[in-house]
């Protein structure tokens, strides 16, 4: 059997749905690999680049500010998962001017999303918007901040169903960055200067989690009940409703770039940054190229979807 260590960068459905239903349903070990999945969080670049990463948005940022050559083999989405919410009283992004925002730093992923739809909503995030920039984690700080008024509003992520958070609060959904904007994010991505896209162990990878992509959308139930032990503050209705309104819809079917999305969220991730736009999509997402030998298609387990 194979062997690899798999890094997550983030928390929450959007970087961890796919990895956790390919390891319960036990796709892994279907496709004769172990995965070691580990928590990269923290974890600097060049700790990073030594195993293979979910985290396909950090990859690009470091890839454009750095050089480090990643490469993404598969691409779970082409919607990033995070919201601002709001407290009662703002409608819209454009009543954030003058507000308080608890968002990711610029430099991270998340944050220079937020960014760019921040800008796209006329307003400069450096100078029309308090912004407190916070380490991201559960986000249940927010939560609390936006309850004793001490924020207006907060960017949040996927360890909570948004709607149903502000359903609950009497609070705002403002918008969600998939709607705003859109990128190749989350996957399986390597840095070849230390593992090969083309190691048996990250091809197994990738059939995994393809594997998993079907589940998500042939078998909602299983979903949801994966879903569930992300989301414990939400009931089972809310869950599947948060499933069916931006999970199944956006999440791909086989793990494959949209090149075209690719390269506008290339030039516009570049500009945010203040950085050349130096690759294309087609350099970095390599999806096309990883091969179904070895199982693919699966056989079909008892009681589990191919």
């Amino acid at each position: 059997m194979h062997t690899i260590d798999l890094a997550y960068v983030g928390r929450g459905l959007h970087e961890e749905l796919v990895a956790y239903i390919a390891d319960q349903e036990d796709f892994y070990a279907d496709e004769g690999v172990h995965v070691a999945l580990r928590d990269g969080c923290s974890w600097d670049v060049e700790r990073l680049r030594r195993c293979a990463t979910i985290g396909l948005g950090r990859a690009l940022l470091s890839r454009l500010t750095d050089g480090t050559p990643w490469a993404a083999l598969l691409v779970n989405t082409h919607h990033p998962l995070f919201w601002f919410l709001a407290r009662p009283g703002l409608t819209s992004l454009a009543d954030l001017a003058g507000r308080r925002l608890a968002v990711h730093a610029p430099h991270t992923a998340p944050g220079c999303f937020a960014r760019i739809v921040l800008h796209q909503a006329g307003l400069d995030p450096d100078r029309d918007v308090h912004t407190v920039v916070r380490h991201p984690g559960d986000y249940g700080m927010d939560l609390r901040h936006l309850h004793n008024g001490s924020i207006d509003a907060a960017y949040v992520g996927s360890t909570m169903a948004p709607e149903a958070v502000a359903a609950e609060h009497g609070w705002q959904v403002l918008a969600w960055v998939g709607d705003h904007f859109r990128i190749p994010t989350v996957g399986v991505a390597v840095d070849p200067t230390y593992i090969s896209p083309d190691d048996p162990a990250v091809q197994a990878v990738a059939r995994a989690h393809r594997r998993a992509l079907q589940v998500i959308h042939n078998d909602p139930d299983t979903t949801v009940r994966h879903m569930r032990t992300f989301l414990g503050g939400q009931t089972e209705d809310e869950v599947r409703a948060h499933y069916e309104r931006f999970i199944a819809p956006y999440f791909t079917t086989d793990g494959q770039a949209d090149l075209a999305v690719g390269d506008s969220a290339i030039a516009a991730v570049a500009a945010e940054l203040g950085v050349p736009a130096t690759v294309t999509a087609a350099e970095v997402y390599r999806t096309a190229t990883t091969t179904p030998q070895g199982g693919w298609p699966p056989k079909v387990r008892p009681g589990r979807l191919p």
